[in-house]
């Protein structure tokens, strides 16, 4: 197939700048001495030739390939569709691996866990993520026959898993990222829900606890329901479903995991039951697919289809059909481009043919059409659009099938049951997250309303950059509103729910992620599921006070709405359990009466190496409940005055510690304290002055450091990107970050 000749009159195109910097960083070729070797025209024309080139397969395809390759050129370029990254990265490249998300089996033996294990490291060398259900797996101390020995059970493969992740690097610019899902019915259950207490641990997993809907109904009633072994189908014991369901709700209050799947739910939308039950997604949630499927994700950006007209405004349905049927005729191509790094994954992929074609900009949309996001007109516009591209992308995979046939399974599908179809594609249509394609395309992200209408960006030698969201800074100025002490008041809170002088119905429209109700978050998520064959990434956000009672409703609430899973996100939720333990923060915890706390048996904690003027000095901080609990300061070859100092130094922080005196109030007392010899810590550690002071940097960086930089006042314990050092955000299940587009997701 020869390589698609690029045009000399292609139309131009224009690149917001935080796009410029993200598509150089992650996404244009690379030579490993020159650095990036293709510009942006460049980087799509590569992109749209290599799935283009793919139509000249199909003798009764309308198009050529050259004009096929111009139109999706044009479709990218416009900001109107754009596929998931691994597309954009690997398309006309040697490697050729163009899918997001996999899900893998992990079978009940040793052979089975480590194939695993290996085919999740070539796929994260890949590019893409992965998911794994762990039901499979005997519980904790059941006999193995083979050997005569006990199983460890599933939460020590977990940890197997999460290390060779760590080790490996996708495409030099990430980590993979995996989803771990374990069945509630499983003996292991309470050990899985608990996995997460110590913050750290499985930190390349998204957990869910896969619900069934008999534990639902069992945890309604305040019923007892069985555990399975898995390996004999025997009930192995029972548990209450309504505390084991509180025990789940209190994990997520606190961390965010783990999350929940509606398992049955999913597997009622299978579309080929015959090929097996589903029982993971991957990492976000949004896919469920069957063991060695892969899925193929873009997203139509919905912020440009907004028709300006003699109302006010209005869809563009006509220019919005144009583009989904372009969209899934490009997906499927995608599907016959990419290189597969297992063989089983190939044959598992081309029977099934499943894309997802999801949406974003929908928060844009809705800005522009002067419609609320938490209000009802905003739901009955979900419902019309998603519908409308659920139809749409069926008619496509209706036309596709027509011309190429249908996917190869379709005989066995519940559509042939159903006289349905053809369809070349056994789904069409997901809502996946578009923290990444968003910052491309200058778009607010998947169905997620705005996390912030203005935020601030370090861009050089301690100088901040104020950036807004163009609806929202046109409407001030239409307003009449506009200045430089309004946008940095926005920056400063991140909205202008709290902004009583602005019109009220401007502060009714531009509401953001903490202004809404969590029941208005879960009925945009269910609207929008009702109409997509696979699910739907949506982060419920809530402010730090929120309770555990408004997390059981949510959970409940998502069940009763039919939505496939839901992920719930307190602000500050980690963080903020170490900075403030009990009362209102540190002046509040400083006046009450001080008990010095009895030390546990078996407490956990990490070690930190710190240069100072003395040599290197080690500081132990040990934990209880996520808490810093108690310190240890050794400091090696030195003399025994040094060495007494440092023990000193650790004894009274062990001491203020365990009276309940804030980290905050710490770190003040001894951080600055100047010793005779100063040293430089490499990296962004700066200068270390003394023990006293190494110790108050290692507190602060572990538990302070963002607590002073967040968005606005919901910001408590925002976590900085590792990347560029700005604050991450929660949303469509995932930390990301919106200066730089780096994720924990993949």
């Amino acid at each position: 197939m020869s390589p698609l000749k690029k045009p000399a009159d292609l139309p131009p195109f224009v690149v917001n700048p935080n796009a410029a910097v993200v598509l150089e960083k992650r996404y244009f070729k690379r030579d490993p001495d020159s650095g990036a070797t293709e510009n942006a025209e460049e980087m799509f024309w590569r992109v749209a030739a290599a799935v283009a080139s793919q139509e000249s397969a199909y003798r009764k395809s309308p198009w050529k390939a050259q004009d096929l390759a111009r139109a999706f050129y044009e479709l990218m370029t416009s900001w109107k569709f754009l596929p998931n990254s691994p597309t954009l990265m690997n398309a006309g490249t040697g490697l050729g691996q163009l899918s997001a998300c996999f899900v893998l089996p992990v079978g009940d033996s040793i052979e089975e866990i480590f194939d695993a294990v290996k085919h999740a490291a070539m796929i994260h060398k890949s590019g893409g993520g992965t998911g794994f259900s762990f039901s499979r797996l005997r519980p904790k101390d059941s006999r193995v026959g083979s050997t005569g020995g006990v199983a460890s059970g599933p939460l020590s493969f977990l940890r197997i898993f999460n290390t060779a992740t760590e080790q490996i690097k996708q495409g030099g610019t990430r980590r993979g990222a995996n989803m771990g899902i374990l069945r509630v019915d499983h003996p292991d259950i309470m050990e899985f829900i608990r996995a997460k207490e110590r913050e750290g641990e499985f930190n390349n997993f998204n957990l869910s606890v896969a619900l069934t809907e008999d534990f639902m109904r069992s945890a309604e009633k305040g019923e007892d329901f069985p555990l399975i072994a898995p390996h004999t189908g025997e009930t192995t014991g029972y548990l209450n479903a309504r505390e084991t369901f509180e025990v789940l709700v209190q994990k997520a209050w606190e961390s965010g995991d783990p999350g929940i799947v509606f398992i049955d739910r999913i597997n009622r939308d299978n579309p080929t039951p015959e090929q097996g039950a589903i029982e993971s997604t991957n990492p976000c949630g949004e896919q469920p697919l069957l063991p060695y499927e892969a899925c193929n994700l873009g997203s139509v950006n919905l912020a440009r289809f907004f028709l300006r007209d003699t109302e006010g405004g209005s869809v563009d349905w006509e220019d919005l059909s144009r583009v989904i049927h372009l969209s899934v005729r490009f997906l499927d191509n995608v599907i016959d481009a990419s290189c597969f790094p297992l063989p089983q994954i190939t044959e598992k992929v081309r029977m099934n043919r499943k894309i997802g074609l999801g949406v974003m900009g929908w928060a844009d949309l809705l800005f522009q059409l002067g419609v609320p996001y938490d209000s009802d007109e905003a739901l009955a516009l979900a419902d019309k659009v998603m519908s409308f591209v659920q139809r749409e992308a069926g008619a496509a995979s209706n036309i596709l099938a027509e011309e190429r046939g249908a996917f190869p399974a379709y005989a066995q599908s519940v559509f042939a049951a159903r006289e349905q179809g053809p369809f070349r594609n056994a789904t069409t249509t997901t809502i996946a997250p578009t923290g990444t394609l968003s910052i491309l395309a200058g778009c607010s992200s998947g169905i997620e309303p705005l996390f912030a209408l203005c935020f601030s960006r370090n861009v050089m030698d301690g100088e901040r950059l104020v950036e807004v969201n163009a609806y929202f800074e046109q409407a001030m100025k239409d307003a009449g509103c506009h200045s430089k002490q309004l946008m940095d008041a926005v920056a400063a809170k991140g909205g202008i729910a709290s902004l009583d002088y602005l019109p009220e119905h401007l502060r009714r429209i531009f509401v953001t992620a903490m202004d809404i109700d969590p029941e208005r978050h879960l009925r945009q998520q269910a609207v929008f599921q009702q109409h997509t064959d696979n699910a739907v990434s949506k982060t419920v956000n809530l402010p730090n006070s929120a309770s555990v009672d408004d997390i059981r409703r949510i959970y409940r609430a998502a069940y009763e709405m039919g939505c496939k899973g839901v992920t719930v996100y307190r602000d500050g939720c980690k963080s903020s359990q170490v900075l403030y333990a009990g009362g209102s923060g540190p002046a509040a915890a400083a006046k009450e009466e001080r008990t010095v706390r009895g030390r546990p048996d078996l407490v956990y904690g990490f070690t930190q190496k710190v240069r100072t003027g003395h040599g290197i000095m080690y500081v132990t901080i040990n934990e209880v409940d996520g808490k810093p609990f108690e310190a240890f300061v050794t400091i090696g070859k030195s003399g025994r005055s040094t060495t007494a100092k440092a023990e000193a130094v650790g004894r009274l922080v062990s001491l203020a510690l365990r009276s309940g005196i804030a980290v905050e109030e710490i770190v003040r007392q001894i951080k600055g304290i100047g010793g005779e010899v100063q040293v430089f810590q490499p990296g962004k550690h700066g200068q270390v002055q003394s023990i006293p002071d190494g110790v108050a940097w290692v507190l602060e960086n572990r538990y302070l450091k963002s607590k002073h930089a967040s968005h606005g006042e919901n910001g408590l314990g925002a976590q900085h990107c590792p990347d560029c050092d700005e604050i991450m955000i929660f949303q469509e299940g995932c930390l990301i970050c919106p200066a730089c587009a780096y994720t924990r997701c993949g």
